[in-house]
């Protein structure tokens, strides 16, 4: 069903103003648009942090942040900005305050002066104050307030060239199927407030969003308005599975034919639903912060290949912790980079195999070289997925090349390195650490690293407490190794699960897991169990055993702590 205008919308629409652009406005088709912005980048968590730019975990943006964004190969930038909190009035005018629309704009034009398109949103406001789901929405009321903020959008951007496309809106909830149907409602608001601010505006791209932006719901209740003057594309956004993205319940694996198939799934239900329609993956990532660098860059590869099957463009999410480093801008894993660069205009990766077997009881991955002090210096022969590519080099981080057949073998499926190479490095007695990352490059795709590592069991500053209900507990550490949680295990002193007792039923690498920032997290030279879990311990009134487990997930790389009630 179309919305029905208000009172108060049909006396702001006769205060609209109509753009007069100077200049002449080129023409793109959706498609032309989406493959010129293929692979994309996001200005996560800055105009669409909340309650402003610089709020959240980043500073605000400058002109220099895109440079790094072009350098790296991203062809464009899609600019998240949430409007809530710079409404300066309420109903019926809902004016949006100057300054923070003149900042949009001006963010926008720093990309377009290194030649990036632009895609350009309504962000959080989809669960601050536009969430159609929940019981009792007033949508009528919600609606004129979405109307009135696309027209002073579209107002100050009117005269944006046809490399800046807008997006109605980000993942708006959606539960039913008369959620659904509201959702599409957005679209048809936000076509007709562009249509009311000038001739560009129902010229340019946009992208329509269905509920959450999820394939699956998508699929079910997406309809495009009835009248699309403008050339558009259909945006989803994926991350899945839940547990491996989000390091949940202990699953650091990723890879398994199964795992593979499910994204295909997922994108081919999207595709066959919408099979001539550009499709925008305007979200996706798996973070470095907490995936295991193997089974995470297996991921982006089988995702971003995926997408590129079905001719859809991908934009990764980077919230500023993740990806590009805002202050240096270097990206924190450059093989990232490379395999979706790689990937997104067809091209094969070779990369590190790990662990695909839920059943394990351990994890192995090629992106390392582990020693564990005191054993001697072995050959280290790591499984590799070369999908037809050969190795043409191998290079320290100084530049220098290893000699194949001395330093380094290669067989069909294998990189094989020699213990006296390894030993240049270290030795059994070395202290623990990380001592050198070599790349490796192929003749096709992306280049890998190979992190020659030195570990041995943490230490933490104390093995046992009492728990203090409302607060993290957090416990300093000594690392041996590589300085990151793999995933930490929770237990009361019964034997009862912490959280999501139903994780009895996994693997014996995810039974009685916890989820991390949820309920554990590491910071520096810190371990943290979060406030929820210690409370959870009080009000069992038994004491509770966290064992921490580090990479390589092993038997006996752990260490335990007992909390008491």
């Amino acid at each position: 069903m179309k919305y029905q205008l208000s009172l108060a919308g049909l006396l702001a629409l006769a205060q609209t103003t109509v753009a007069q652009c100077s200049g002449t406005f080129e023409d793109m088709t959706a498609e032309d648009f989406m493959a010129a912005s293929n692979p994309a980048w996001n200005l996560g968590n800055t105009l669409d942090a909340i309650p402003d730019e610089g709020s959240w975990n980043n500073p605000p943006v400058v002109a220099a942040t895109f440079d790094a964004v072009k350098a790296a190969g991203f062809k464009s930038v899609r600019i998240p900005v949430t409007y809530t909190h710079h409404f300066v009035s309420e109903a019926p005018d809902y004016e949006v305050d100057p300054q923070w629309l003149q900042r949009v704009s001006d963010v926008i034009d720093f990309a377009l002066e290194r030649d990036l398109l632009v895609v350009t949103n309504v962000h959080h406001d989809s669960w601050e104050w536009a969430d159609v789901s929940m019981p009792n929405a007033d949508v009528e009321a919600i609606q004129a307030k979405f109307r009135a903020l696309w027209v002073q959008i579209g107002e100050k951007l009117a005269c944006k060239p046809s490399s800046v496309a807008f997006e109605s809106i980000n993942e708006p909830p959606a539960q039913t199927a008369e959620d659904g149907a509201h959702v599409n409602e957005f679209n048809t608001i936000f076509l007709d407030a562009l249509s009311e601010t000038g001739d560009w505006n129902t010229r340019r791209v946009v992208t329509f969003a269905g509920g959450n932006n999820d394939a699956t719901k998508t699929s079910q209740w997406f309809e495009p308005p009835a009248e699309v003057p403008n050339p558009w594309a259909l945006q989803i956004h994926y991350y899945s599975p839940y547990d491996f993205v989000f390091s949940a319940w202990g699953r650091t694996t990723w890879g398994s034919t199964e795992d593979r198939a499910a994204v295909d799934r997922e994108l081919d239900l999207v595709r066959g639903n919408f099979t001539d329609v550009p499709i925008y993956v305007g979200e996706f990532d798996a973070t470095p912060r907490s995936t295991e660098s193997a089974a995470r860059w297996k991921w982006f590869d089988h995702f971003v290949s995926a997408a590129t099957d079905i001719d859809a463009t991908v934009a990764i999410w980077d919230n500023g912790l993740d990806h590009l480093d805002r202050e240096t801008g270097n990206f924190r894993d450059e093989t990232v980079v490379d395999i979706i660069r790689n990937a997104a205009n067809g091209v094969t990766n070779s990369l590190p195999d790990s662990t695909v077997d839920a059943s394990a009881a351990e994890q192995w991955t090629s992106a390392y070289i582990f020693n564990q002090v005191g054993a001697a210096i072995t050959e280290k022969k790591l499984p590799y997925l070369l999908k037809g590519n050969n190795v043409e080099s191998i290079t320290t981080s100084e530049g220098n090349k290893l000699s194949r057949g001395t330093d380094f073998t290669v067989g069909c499926s294998y990189i094989t390195f020699s213990p006296d190479f390894i030993s240049t490095y270290i030795t059994a007695d070395s202290e623990p650490g990380v001592y050198e990352t070599l790349t490796i490059e192929f003749s096709a795709g992306a280049s890998t690293t190979v992190t020659i590592v030195q570990w041995d069991v943490p230490m933490l500053e104390s093995t046992e407490g009492t728990a203090v209900t409302g607060q993290d507990l957090v416990i300093p550490i000594e690392w041996a190794g590589l300085e990151r949680l793999a995933t930490v295990k929770l237990l009361a002193e019964d034997g009862t699960y912490l959280v999501d007792d139903w994780t009895q039923y996994l693997g014996p690498l995810q039974q009685a897991r916890g989820t991390w920032e949820g309920q554990w997290s590491f910071e520096s030279d810190n371990v943290i169990i979060r406030a929820a879990i210690i409370d959870k311990v009080v009000s069992l009134g038994q004491p509770a055993t966290f064992t921490f487990e580090f990479y390589p997930r092993v038997e006996d790389n752990v260490v335990e702590y007992v909390l008491t009630p």
